[in-house]
């Protein structure tokens, strides 16, 4: 009997495949004899019980030009698949929410990673509050009084929006400007600030965290003038060990992930502070941790399901 892998992903022809976790995931899966069956969240539907996907049956190729072919595209029954990946890029807006309350509807009848319901619970920035002795000083408001209070005591300021992704529209403030700020929470409503960690410009730590436990990490450090370490604005990633106070935080966040039901997440921190980002809508970094290290933890995230 066949086995189906699922995945709610993006779109395949914007896939940077020197880079996707995605693909490296499906790659594995491919290897341990699954049907790899691909949609996006708009080709999701409820049809009179049933949660059913326009899919597109591919097959993945060593070939970088030509990473994947479509054997054939079918409306596909998702209750039928073994495994289900939800790895649609965020921001979590409300396609992405009505997804997982798609996808519950069969989370008792197919293991689902990461879990729709931890998906929806679990919001990337603000599920790290619950870890604040591991953090810089952190807002998070729509009250400008309050936010400019903030703004005197630590001066240098990042903001950046709640359901953000990638370092996009995250803003370096060395000074409270109140009309810029204004328009911010305008378009983002309640925005997350912290006091600046200069050693940024050195990189950050991407933690992986596969069943509650860390399995490796990468430092990805910004290009120059820039505070961002995402690899998708240019940073360039480099193998990395965890401190003392690090490997303390994620043994400790990586727990409290698995009890919520999160199987795969990423960490990330700086200058030894978690600065609140707990990827858990679509972890990325396997495949340059892959490419420096020679680990392939997709092994790994399969042995373990």
């Amino acid at each position: 009997m066949k086995k189906i892998l699922a995945i709610q992903g993006s779109n395949l022809k914007k896939v940077n495949i020197k880079t996707d976790t995605t693909i490296l995931l499906a790659t594995e899966a491919q290897k341990r004899g699954y049907n790899i069956y691909y949609f996006e969240p708009e080709n999701l539907s409820f049809l009179n019980g049933k949660v059913i996907a326009s899919c597109k049956h591919i097959k993945i190729h060593d070939n970088k030009k030509k990473f994947y072919s479509i054997i054939k595209t079918i409306n596909f029954n998702l209750k039928k698949s073994n495994v289900i990946l939800i790895r649609n890029d965020p921001p979590f807006n409300n396609r992405y929410l009505y997804t997982t309350f798609l996808l519950n509807h069969i989370s008792k009848k197919v293991k689902i990673i990461n879990d729709p319901s931890a998906v929806r619970n679990v919001s990337e920035k603000l599920f790290s509050i619950n870890f604040m002795k591991y953090m810089p000083p952190t807002l998070i408001s729509e009250n400008l009084k309050e936010i400019k209070s903030f703004f005197k005591k630590y001066k240098a300021i990042v903001a950046k929006p709640i359901n953000g992704f990638s370092g996009n529209n995250v803003i370096l403030f060395k000074s409270f400007k109140a009309s810029k700020i204004k328009k911010l929470l305008n378009i983002h409503n309640h925005l997350f600030f912290q006091k600046f960690l200069p050693g940024v410009s050195k990189g950050d730590k991407r933690v992986f965290i596969i069943k509650g436990r860390i399995v490796g990490a990468i430092s990805r450090v910004p290009k120059k003038g820039s505070i961002l370490s995402n690899m998708s604005k240019g940073a360039l990633a480099k193998l990395t060990q965890l401190t003392n106070k690090e490997l303390r935080a994620s043994k400790a966040i990586g727990k409290l992930l698995i009890k919520n039901n999160i199987y795969f997440a990423g960490i990330d921190f700086v200058q030894e502070k978690l600065i609140g980002d707990i990827n858990v809508t679509s972890p990325t970094g396997l495949a340059a941790y892959k490419d420096l290290s020679g680990i392939n933890l997709a092994k790994l995230f399969w042995n373990n399901i």
